[in-house]
């Protein structure tokens, strides 16, 4: 698992090298300073971690700092024994949310249960037609309709199924929402509402997917869907494109929510658990001997 955090953040301890290009024992607070800067960590959170810092850090010292930011406490919805269990997946278009459903399916089937996709996204006919080539190629049942059609209904119609037919996960794509469409927000409430009528207390996760490659930007964008339906987890995806590895730091300590999986690549295999020690060590390993 360390082997595969070290791939994913490759490009970020890339720009770490060209701050810091020799490794030490120790560093100085404007070094550390410089490090997380490049890696796109937000200036503020930067300044919090500097002033509980001595002068010169070693690892263990910036260890301490680093892996405070995940020390809040969250729900982490994972281990709910409900069958089906509901998982909504929500953000903006180019995010990667079909592909990370796709991902999320593969995860599943690893695990050896089964799984079926709500084609909940009825704005775009091209995300219908993405998501169900992932269902051919993924053997997973899909329940779809045309480009523009109510996608609560599919949203009714997916739980129904599942239900049905016995399936243990059921995740529902949805459109790319941005805070300016506010129809589309509302429309969004709105599947949360039928999801519950379908099956009491779905969804039971609210799952937002946020670019990687965009850094501690996707901040704000969390923001306005939390505050449209309530987000319970993140999944941060294409980080092993972008050398903005150190915004999941700002990411974490913004949000205060579970950081589900990460995304490691373009094939539905590269989905991993997030681990904070595995990432700040992976972050560490490039800065210090």
């Amino acid at each position: 698992m360390f082997n595969i955090f070290k791939k994913v953040f490759k490009r970020t301890n890339e720009a770490i090298k060209e701050v810091a290009p020799e490794k030490k024992k120790k560093i100085t607070k404007d070094e550390f300073e410089d490090i997380l800067l490049e890696a796109d960590v937000n200036y503020e959170l930067v300044e919090k971690f500097l002033e509980k810092l001595p002068n010169t850090i070693n690892r263990g010292e910036a260890y301490n700092a680093l892996i405070t930011v995940f020390q809040y406490k969250a729900d982490w919805k994972d281990d709910i024994e409900v069958k089906p269990f509901v998982d909504m997946i929500v953000g903006v278009n180019g995010a990667g949310k079909t592909t990370t459903m796709a991902k999320l399916a593969r995860y599943h089937q690893k695990d050896g249960k089964s799984v079926i996709f709500g084609a909940a996204d009825t704005f775009r006919a091209a995300a219908i037609e993405q998501l169900t080539r992932w269902a051919k190629k993924l053997d997973v049942p899909i329940v779809s309709t045309q480009q523009g059609h109510d996608p609560s209904a599919v949203v009714y119609d997916t739980i129904s199924s599942a239900i049905a037919k016995n399936i243990d996960h059921v995740l529902l794509d949805t459109a790319g929402r941005l805070h300016t469409q506010t129809n589309l927000g509302e429309e969004l409430k709105k599947m949360v509402r039928t999801a519950n009528k379908a099956m009491p207390n779905a969804p039971h996760r609210k799952m937002l997917i946020l670019d990687g490659t965009q850094g501690s930007s996707s901040i704000n964008q969390a923001k306005v869907f939390n505050e449209l339906i309530g987000i319970d987890g993140i999944i941060i995806t294409k980080l092993d494109g972008t050398a903005k590895g150190g915004s999941v730091l700002s990411i974490a300590d913004e949000l205060q929510m579970p950081i589900y999986y990460i995304g490691t690549g373009e094939q539905p295999d590269d989905l991993i658990k997030f681990k904070a020690d595995d990432y700040v060590n992976t972050i560490l390993d490039g800065i210090f001997i």
